[in-house]
């Protein structure tokens, strides 16, 4: 019998779940219902659904309308995919209605909403699944394997490097990410990702952190200060923006001009802010020391303006040193189909023991999304691929990584070191 998803959510990210749904795994799975605060949007993802993955239409409610959705769809599982801020909410009370949850990461933004979300799940017994999909790629499967067989012996250090280029990168400022009070800014909407990684490659979980970040780049201050001056607040239709290399049109792409240029009409959200205006409330520069339970110690940086899009990471041990470098496919979100996102292009993995000759470790090249992570993990949440153990997500995998984060950029705010005990309890 296919297990049955409502869906809450239907912008750039909720593409990748109907995709799945209504494709590979359609004898499997069933979507009944879509829920968003924006009508065209739902209308136009419909329409992509008939038109584009030979699906039906579903009816649609608006967010206020969500409880009675659940009343009258009973759906097995809500997935969850609207903004960052608003997660805590759909995923409360889709527990307390008895259903499962899937939501994208960050699975929250702050200490409250998380606790609220850990309290929700030990008062119902439901499931969150947070769908953390870089674990999944198989350079980054190999490298937990390496670790957990013992090629470098106990972990030590780890020195995490991650790169958003000009094209990606500027994306975040563009959007409803770029308010801070949306998104948690990249520490938390971004590297919950990262953080994640090094939870599951090394088996622990944070325990002090300690950051610094700022806006250094991107914002019309910085822009100014390079003699960068861009006298308009969004760029689709605008003549002064045509030269503009960070600008975008949003009516030259059929989906972002259907999901936002069309939607835009009924709750006036801009998807194409001038990322060198003002009211930037997110950094673009942030470097971060984490020391873990298990004694090891991270120093690690993201900045979001590189000339390349990929990141490194070297893990030093007790018995020798894993260096994995990674290049990604760059993506607008909705740009393109979700395959395209952060897909692998050049994958490196070395193994230096402390005593003999360093190798080359092959890496099974993993095709598709998030360097080929996204088809093994909808094929184990959508299909009937059997689980890996220890790589699906729960509530706690999904408050350990946003912790991290939410630590860092507390951190960025008094210039102190965080326990990250002291902000939930589980």
């Amino acid at each position: 019998m296919a297990k049955t998803y409502a869906l809450v959510g239907t912008g750039g990210r909720a593409r990748m779940f109907y995709e799945a749904i209504l494709g590979p795994h359609r004898e499997q799975s069933r979507l009944l219902a879509l829920c968003d605060t924006n009508q065209v949007r739902m209308d136009f993802t419909n329409k992509v659904m008939v038109e584009e993955l030979s699906g039906q239409a579903v009816p649609t409610y608006k967010a206020a309308d969500f409880g009675k959705m659940i009343a009258e769809q009973k759906p097995d599982t809500i997935i969850v995919t609207s903004i960052d801020r608003t997660h805590h909410n759909y995923i409360i009370a889709a527990l307390e209605a008895g259903c499962d949850v899937i939501t994208e990461k960050p699975m929250t933004t702050d200490p409250e909403k998380c606790q609220a979300i850990l309290d929700a799940v030990e008062r119902t017994g439901k499931n969150v699944r947070v769908t953390f999909n870089y674990r999944y790629a198989p350079h980054n499967s190999a490298l937990r394997e390496l670790i957990a067989e013992g090629a470098i012996g106990k972990v030590t250090s780890v020195h995490f490097e991650w790169l958003l280029d000009t094209r990606h990168g500027a994306d975040y400022f563009r959007r409803w990410h770029r308010d801070k009070r949306n998104s948690g800014g990249l520490m938390v909407h971004k590297s919950t990702h990262h953080f994640d990684l090094v939870n599951f490659w090394l088996g622990t979980e944070p325990d002090t952190v300690f950051g610094m970040g700022d806006l250094k780049f991107y914002g019309r201050a910085n822009a100014e200060e390079r003699g960068v001056f861009t006298p308009y607040t969004r760029t689709t239709g605008v003549e002064a923006a045509k030269d503009d290399p960070f600008a975008i049109d949003l009516t030259s792409n059929p989906v972002q001009k259907g999901l936002y240029w069309d939607g835009e009409k009924e709750d006036g959200y801009q998807r194409d802010q001038n990322v060198f205006g003002d009211g930037i409330s997110i950094e673009d520069t942030m470097n971060v020391l984490v020391r873990y339970r298990n004694k090891a110690v991270m120093t690690y940086s993201l900045y979001a303006y590189a000339p390349w899009e990929g990141f490194n990471v070297a893990i030093n041990g007790t018995g020798g040193r894993l260096e994995l470098t990674v290049h990604e496919n760059s993506y607008i979100n909705a740009g393109a189909g979700s395959e395209t996102e952060g897909a692998a292009k050049g994958v490196k993995l070395y193994h230096f023991p402390l005593h003999g000759e360093p190798r080359v470790v092959p890496v099974q090249h993993g095709e598709g999304g998030h360097g080929g992570g996204d088809k093994i993990m909808l094929e184990e949440i959508f299909g009937n691929a059997t689980p890996r153990p220890g790589y699906g997500a729960n509530h706690r995998d999904g408050a350990l990584s946003i912790l991290t984060g939410i630590a860092a950029n507390k951190s960025f705010d008094t210039g102190l070191p965080v326990d990250v005990k002291t902000l939930v309890k589980f």
